[in-house]
């Protein structure tokens, strides 16, 4: 079964939703979140000084899961947050380790 790094960008009202999301799914490698600056061509639902800025704050989370994980994590962040706009991204994990 191959790994997968999923990454996330949701709106930063949603953090303590995704957050519980994400802890409810069993995952050894746990997960990362920070402050992200998405720019995006689109300007709905952004506040004046982001148009102005040409940049919206949002969050990232970043998720080390297997394959099954994936699909679970996708099928309920769709169920729980249709139409929230979170961005997602699902990439191979090459090489994994502890330094």
């Amino acid at each position: 079964m191959k790994d997968c790094l999923v990454i996330l960008n949701a709106p930063s009202s949603l953090e303590e939703a995704v957050v519980d999301c994400l802890l409810t799914l069993e995952s050894e490698h746990g997960f990362s979140s920070f402050p992200v600056n998405v720019h995006h061509h689109e300007n709905k639902g952004l506040s004046l000084a982001e148009q102005v800025s040409g940049r919206q704050k949002q969050v990232c989370f970043q998720i080390h899961i297997d394959e099954d994980g994936t699909g679970l994590l996708l099928k309920r962040l769709k169920e729980e947050f249709s139409g929230a706009g979170i961005q997602y991204w699902v990439l191979p994990v090459l090489e994994s380790s502890e330094i």
